[in-house]
């Protein structure tokens, strides 16, 4: 079985069939999802989610586009609000300097303060970087949090190494199989297999051979078949191995009876 270990199934993008989608999903061999929290207005219908679903799981947080909204966010609230059941981790959060629809001072701030309750919870950071890979590093560095996951990870080789050394996870989404991602091939082919994940970030980033649609659960197979092709696995090892780790990482979270 598989883990989709980062999607959006609160996104209005499935809300007309979020049923037919996690279907899709089981049948495709995915047991287990990780639905991620990106404001906190809208963390009761993450929730929700998951507690009406045996295998999904869900992550309290604030990505780096909205923290300008929540520029007055403590970390002992990011605390309170991570002792439901279902949230397993804390984010998604990080530093997104391509866009910048966030001030960067509250973008760090934020990112500082998700830290802080990951230190303080012991659950895992899930981290969002885009060109911002040295100061990610330097905060990481200075904060030494738990181990995390660098989640969708397209960034450069020096961040990936950097996140190794601090004990992260990284996280492979569908990039890994567009025609541009080469360098992004290489480092996959060195990251320790015992530290990889694999994900969607669906409804975004569908991997070839659905490039251009809606990215849906379901199609983490064919990212985890192009890595394990990378990794010179057969897709069951392959599956075995991410799933394995992500239950490593995400120890709040428990495999569903279908993933066992």
């Amino acid at each position: 079985m598989l883990v989709d270990s980062h999607c959006h199934l609160d996104f209005p993008d499935f809300t007309a069939e979020r049923e037919a989608v996690i279907a899709r999903a089981r049948s495709a061999g995915v047991g287990t999802m990780l639905t991620i929290s990106t404001r906190l207005d809208e963390l009761a219908g993450v929730q929700a989610i998951a507690e009406a679903q045996d295998g999904i799981w869900c992550s309290v947080g604030v990505h780096p586009h909205e923290a300008k909204d929540h520029a007055a966010l403590g970390w002992q609230e990011l605390v309170a609000l991570a002792a439901h059941p279902k949230v397993v981790g804390i984010g998604e959060t990080g530093l997104d300097f391509h866009y910048d629809l966030s001030p960067r001072d509250i973008q760090e701030q934020v990112f500082r303060a998700h830290i802080e309750a990951s230190c303080a919870t012991g659950l895992p950071l899930i981290v969002h970087a885009r060109e911002a890979d040295r100061e990610i590093a330097r905060i990481l560095e200075e904060e030494r949090p738990p181990p995390g996951v660098m989640h969708c990870f397209s960034s450069g080789r020096a961040l990936a190494e950097a996140a190794l050394a601090l004990g992260f996870y990284i996280s492979i989404s569908g990039i890994v199989t567009f025609r541009n991602a080469e360098e992004l091939r290489a480092i996959v082919r060195d990251v320790p297999l015992d530290r990889l994940l694999v994900e969607t970030d669906a409804p975004y980033l569908a991997p070839v051979p659905y490039r251009g649609k809606r990215n849906e659960p379901a199609f983490v197979a064919a990212t985890a078949a192009a890595v394990a092709a990378l990794k010179g696995l057969e897709p069951q090892a392959l599956a075995a191995a991410t799933s394995a780790n992500f239950f490593r990482l995400f120890s709040k979270a428990t495999p569903s009876a279908r993933c066992e």
